[in-house]
């Protein structure tokens, strides 16, 4: 499958300029991270974290793959899942368990290279009790930005796991019907981390990182427009109360298959 997604990438990232990138900022203080507090780090047992962020007080917005072992290709217990909201030096706003995780009906977990299937990478988390706090309203989710268009990105990553960084004056490079192209920076951890767009002054969910890549020597990512699958998702949560619906979902790429090189395209979920 690598052989025929690259082609289509390198079509998509061939205008990709020298000074394109971007890096994330560490929000260390309170008054930094002001107005982001419903991102969070969610816990998956023992074996790592990734990003999500409120949308309702008792809904998570995270990518699909989070919610797998990579090894195994099993579904991660929603009684190993913690949503720490705000998670700054080892303190949280918000603590929450996991009732319920539902993931996008069409998401199978293969391991296939099938760019096509990030479509679905979007999984809703609800909490086992609101968050209701005045300084952590839930974030609006908004349309898919156009090519060219500023986004933000709020996330944790491996080499800063105990601070949420911001990235903004990304962009989107390209996109497709199932995926964007983003000239920004992201790293292991940064699964699941909300796509902010400005719209009238206030930052709304347009987007979900799924994985990252490397294109030429550039770090870019590739997320998904959450405004139709979002919904599917909402109405299968809301469909089948109480119970737990195994569906699954599909990487990029394994993690050793990341970075490998500058030539090309290379993807793999973060």
């Amino acid at each position: 499958m690598m052989l025929r997604v690259v082609p289509v990438l390198v079509a998509l990232l061939a205008p990709f300029g020298a000074g394109a990138e971007t890096a994330p900022v560490a929000m260390r203080t309170a008054d930094a991270a002001k107005g982001w507090q419903g991102v969070g780090k969610l816990l998956l047992g023992q074996r790592g974290f990734c990003t999500g962020a409120l949308i309702a007080p008792d809904k998570v917005l995270t990518a699909a793959h989070c919610l797998f072992d990579k090894e195994t290709g099993a579904r991660m217990p929603e009684g190993k899942i913690t949503f720490q909201a705000g998670w700054r030096d080892g303190r949280a706003e918000a603590y929450r368990g996991v009732r319920r995780a539902v993931v996008h009906p069409d998401y199978v977990y293969s391991g296939a290279d099938e760019m096509e299937r990030v479509a679905y990478d979007v999984a809703v988390l609800e909490l086992d009790q609101p968050i209701l706090l005045p300084q952590m309203p839930p974030f609006a989710t908004g349309a898919r930005p156009l090519d060219g268009g500023a986004v933000s990105v709020v996330s944790y990553a491996q080499d800063r796991s105990e601070t949420p960084s911001l990235e903004q004056g990304c962009s989107v490079l390209a996109s497709r019907v199932s995926a964007l192209i983003l000239t920004c920076n992201i790293d292991f951890g940064s699964s699941g981390a909300p796509v902010f767009v400005d719209q009238d002054g206030k930052e709304q969910v347009a987007a979900v990182i799924s994985a990252k890549a490397e294109y030429e020597g550039h770090k870019v990512a590739l997320a998904v427009p959450v405004e139709r699958p979002l919904s599917v998702v909402l109405d299968a949560l809301a469909q089948a109360p109480g119970a737990q619906k195994t569906v699954q979902g599909v990487r990029i790429l394994k993690g050793g298959d990341a970075g490998a090189g500058a030539g090309g395209a290379k993807f793999v979920s973060p």
